[in-house]
């Protein structure tokens, strides 16, 4: 019915566009309408301006439409085929390929490990070079780094954020150190772990604290600083394979060990008194030994000399004397020598008669 509407207002059109109603085009005058030829006569009632031709089924087509209408007719109505099969099959097989050679072959350094999951389960560890696995997802691979040796930071050097301890005696410490680790069994420090830093810390604190609660304070400042840092690694160790966290202490290094610092400089001035009493008592120890080993020679010597002396006591008597004698006058500038039948001395009367003279 839309079609033979359609055409009925074709056929009205064409016949408006002639100028003609049903009797007829213009008229003998050359006029339009049936009037004189000027024009100026009466209008036909037929003639009405020309119209528009309307446009079948709505709006025309946009511009998207027409480009795949386009698209369809250069391939023929079909999506094109290499040799003979459809695109998208090539394209899902190069796509396969492309994910099993990838997840598939792993290369491990020779710094790490692999471990192996298949379907969440684990199923093995993979060595350093070229390794081959289901592809995902039935196998997973984690590598985990075991050569590197990892840095954990405890306390701060700075005053505002201290670490406070409890020594032996009674005391506080303030203490900042450092601990090195590394992975030792990458299974169980893939699924024993859920937070490696978290936990090596925590342990770490609870080891030290339970260490310097057994020595005092002067021996955690200063003496036995090297025996600490070796009985709190070692320690952490029993507590971390108690865990079957496969993680390797490396060691413990104190970089801080200072009383608090409300009063960090009345220690300074105790601590520097006593290590000056200590070196007066040092002087004083060395002093005694010295004269300790003196009176030692000495008192052999003599054993010499009575050996001496028993064996034949008057050349000994005269060489003793010979000997005080030497050492009393090596100071003096006169030197005194008895002749036979010469007095060395002016006799007293003598004397005293000079002096009446």
């Amino acid at each position: 019915m839309d079609e033979t509407v359609g055409r009925g207002a074709e056929i009205h059109t064409m016949l408006n566009e002639d100028g003609g109603g049903p009797w007829g085009g213009r008229g003998s005058g050359g006029g339009s309408g049936g009037g004189n030829g000027d024009g100026l006569g009466p209008r036909n009632p037929w003639n009405q301006p020309p119209r528009k031709r309307p446009q079948r089924g709505g709006p025309g087509p946009s511009a998207l439409e027409k480009l795949l209408t386009e698209g369809r007719q250069r391939f023929g109505g079909r999506v094109p085929r290499p040799d003979g099969k459809p695109i998208w099959l090539a394209a899902i097989g190069l796509f396969i390929l492309l994910w099993v050679a990838l997840t598939s072959v792993h290369q491990i350094n020779s710094q790490e490990r692999g471990v192996v999951t298949r379907f969440g389960r684990y199923a093995g560890t993979l060595g350093p070079g070229v390794n081959f696995t289901f592809p995902a997802p039935i196998d997973h691979v984690r590598k985990v780094e075991v050569e590197n040796i990892r840095i954990i930071d405890i306390g701060s050097t700075a005053a505002n954020d201290p670490t406070l301890m409890i020594t032996g005696d009674q005391n506080i410490i303030d203490l900042a150190y450092s601990v090195r680790w590394n992975v030792r069994d990458p299974e169980l420090y893939v699924f024993e772990l859920a937070d490696p830093d978290d936990t090596i810390r925590e342990v770490a604190e609870s080891a030290m604290r339970a260490e310097i609660a057994r020595v005092s304070l002067d021996d955690a400042i200063g003496s036995q600083r090297s025996q600490i840092e070796g009985r709190v690694a070692q320690r952490m160790q029993e507590i971390l394979d108690s865990y079957r966290a496969g993680v390797a202490i490396q060691g413990v290094a104190i970089k801080q060990a200072d009383p608090p610092s409300a009063v960090n400089d009345a220690f300074k001035e105790v601590s520097a008194a006593q290590q000056e009493a200590q070196s007066y008592l040092n002087a004083a120890r060395a002093y005694a030994q010295q004269l300790t080993a003196k009176a030692q020679g000495e008192a052999a010597a003599f054993d010499k000399v009575y050996a001496e002396y028993k064996l034949a006591p008057g050349v000994t008597r005269r060489r003793m004397y010979y000997e005080t004698m030497e050492k009393v006058l090596a100071k003096s500038d006169k030197t005194i020598v008895e002749a036979p039948g010469a007095n060395t001395y002016l006799p007293l009367p003598l004397a005293k008669k000079g002096a009446g003279q």
